[in-house]
């Protein structure tokens, strides 16, 4: 009868085990374990259902001998409890062990060029083959690519390719685009955008698409609202946009600061969406609780869970130096209740 744990009591099967089971021997039982191709495949299948039967597990240190590769990957991510890169952090973990690596993950108080090379420093030591980083400020950005010469390759989420090799991300610019035109498109033309931080790539792309979007409708597009990707930052940032009653729309750059703005509009008496004084809101994430707020939020969606498999295909491509897979995934509009036409307009 076949098993995939160890029974209680005996010993773990070893590679010798495997090679008696196969029919093979203990160099071919090696060579499969080790991801050789000079076999054939029916030998190759023998030796993997021998492996599944008695359940056996490498020994990784053993391995690492023989192939020189550690088959370990580094994650370096913050502490900012944010939905988008915690997401995403936890789906490297995941498709980095489906993928066979073993996945060490450090977690950084702040984005600072030090913590950043320390946190990079700390995974060379333990001989990662690759690193994704999840952050794409200006410094992790420059210590990112200053990495490229070390042979360690340094995949960086929401990155700008013109500033490093390896990036993986959503379409920002697209999705921005997306946000802003389905609000002209109910006849909008005050839009105000509240910003994320500038020293982000995903912040200046975000602001990128919301202006590429207004002046190719013909409108010229306002100073930006600054914020800091907070529900405390749009809720100061909304106290200044309820004042001013010209204003019928915002975009916002993440869902966060959209839930701040329109707490501070609620408390102006400014209705989202609809009324004589009313605003509609588009954010950019789609939080899980932003279809449970009042009123249900229009965002952009980025798939998180795409964006950290990929960046596992992207780090194997680097690793084996062949092309990697197309770095942008596409956004999705979700339209819900906070956008409207503005009164006295037609959609």
């Amino acid at each position: 009868m076949s098993r995939s744990q160890p029974e209680p009591g005996r010993r773990s099967p070893v590679m010798a085990d495997v090679a008696r089971l196969a029919g093979v021997s203990h160099q071919t039982v090696s060579r499969v374990i080790n991801g050789q191709d000079n076999l054939r495949p029916a030998t190759r299948e023998k030796v993997e259902e021998a492996i599944r039967q008695l359940g056996y597990r490498p020994n990784t240190a053993a391995r690492a001998l023989v192939t020189r590769r550690s088959a370990t990957i580094g994650v370096i991510g913050s502490k900012s409890g944010f939905w988008g890169p915690s997401t995403v952090h936890r789906t490297i973990q995941a498709a980095g062990r489906e993928a066979g690596y073993f996945v060490s993950s450090v977690n950084l108080q702040s984005l600072a060029r030090a913590e950043v090379v320390d946190a990079i420093d700390h995974l060379r030591a333990q001989s990662v083959e690759g690193i994704v980083l999840i952050s794409a400020t200006d410094e992790a950005l420059e210590v990112a690519r200053a990495q490229e010469h070390l042979g360690v390759p340094v995949v960086v989420v929401e990155g700008d390719p013109h500033k490093t090799r390896w990036t993986v991300g959503v379409d920002q610019v697209a999705g921005a685009e997306a946000g802003t035109q389905h609000l002209l498109d109910l006849g909008h033309t005050e839009i105000v955008h509240l910003a994320g931080p500038m020293d982000w790539t995903e912040a200046r792309a975000r602001q990128h698409g919301w202006q590429n979007a207004m002046r190719a409708a013909g409108l010229r597009p306002a100073d930006p609202v600054p914020g800091d990707w907070s529900a405390a930052s749009g809720f100061e940032a909304g106290r200044q946009i309820a004042a001013r009653e010209d204003v019928t729309a915002v975009f916002c750059a993440n869902d966060q600061m959209a839930l701040g703005l329109m707490r501070a509009l609620h408390e102006a008496g400014r209705t989202v969406p609809s009324g004589p004084r009313g605003v509609s809101v588009v954010g950019f994430d789609d939080i899980p609780e932003a279809a449970y707020l009042i009123p249900p939020l229009t965002t952009v969606r980025q798939d998180f869970q795409a964006v950290g498999h990929r960046a596992i295909e992207i780090l194997q491509a680097a690793l084996a130096d062949e092309p990697a897979p197309e770095r942008l995934i596409g956004p999705e509009l979700v339209v819900r209740a906070s956008s409207a036409a503005p009164v006295g307009r037609k959609p």
